[in-house]
């Protein structure tokens, strides 16, 4: 964790220099989302070294139940600690929603092996699908749009339907001058998100960073409450220990960035969510090794 905290400082301090700025972030994201993550997906199954097909059902079980029950536990526990009701949303979408795509992947590819990214997609395809059919919703309220279309064909969407093929059936002979340049590019994802997070802080004003006590209730329910529960919950009942590890890990990532995405989208005050989300980035170098440890 430490030294994905020196690549989020290396993102700061270039903001801060001048050598990145929002017109880059904004370039360097959309490049990320709709071209490097889905080839890091592609890549972790390139190789003669497959990831364990017969995992897949289990996985596939396991992220469903697991954003069902955050979708209503996540719904519930803001009514707890939000006293304005035009706020619960947001940190319903804050509670529910994790940063697999720009920090979890890379996490996981650093705990476990780069096979793992593979698991972790799998586990992410309902978190692809979720964010829009109820995370917009909850940030927008009952005028939000959804396209079911656009989520299942999402690049992230179609990168993991690749890799699925792939493992299942056991496609080792793709060629060098194919998994190579898919590999290499994938790889940006890593470096790439991690510097954008560090950039994207520099534009944010200290008093910003601060936070209120709901921002720091729902931390606590985001980094240590809930993926606990859910670890001791699918530990009780039998679910595989590697699958449950790896699913636990991507529960307890920082805030998604999609929420201050939407929030610009949709015209809401951004205020809750930036706090939310770089308070949970900033703990998260110590949660994270945390759960890691204790699971």
């Amino acid at each position: 964790m430490f030294t994905l905290l020196l690549i989020v400082m290396a993102g700061f301090v270039a903001n801060r220099c001048g050598i990145f700025d929002a017109t880059l972030e904004k370039k360097l994201s959309n490049a990320i989302i709709y071209m490097t993550c889905p080839l890091l997906i592609i890549g972790s199954v390139m190789g003669e070294d497959l990831p364990d097909r017969r995992l897949i059902p289990p996985l596939f079980i396991v992220s469903v139940i697991t954003y069902l029950l955050l979708c209503l536990i996540c719904w519930f526990l803001p009514r707890l600690f939000v006293r304005q009701r035009g706020e619960r949303g947001i940190y319903s979408f804050m509670l529910m929603f994790a940063n697999v795509g720009f920090i979890g992947y890379p996490v996981v590819a650093s705990i476990f092996d780069s096979r793992a990214v593979f698991y972790a997609a799998l586990l992410n395809m309902p978190n692809t699908f979720f964010v829009f059919l109820v995370g917009l919703p909850f940030v927008a309220g009952k005028q939000a749009k959804i396209n079911i279309w656009h989520i299942l064909y999402h690049p992230a969407m179609i990168a993991c339907y690749i890799a699925i093929a792939i493992v299942a059936f056991r496609i080792t002979d793709i060629p060098a001058v194919v998994s190579n340049p898919i590999v290499l590019v994938g790889n940006i994802t890593v470096p790439g998100a991690l510097l954008i997070i560090g950039s994207s802080m520099a534009n944010i004003k200290f008093k910003k960073l601060l936070g209120t006590p709901p921002v720091y209730v729902m931390t606590f329910f985001r980094l240590l409450a809930i993926p606990t529960a859910m670890y001791l919950l699918f530990k009780a009942i039998g679910i595989n220990s590697f699958v449950n590890q790896i699913n636990t890990i991507l529960i307890a990532m920082p805030v998604a960035s999609y929420g201050t995405m939407f929030c610009l989208q949709q015209n809401r005050d951004t205020t809750s969510m930036v706090q939310g989300t770089v308070i949970t980035t900033i703990l998260s170098v110590i949660t994270i090794p945390l759960i890691t440890m204790l699971f």
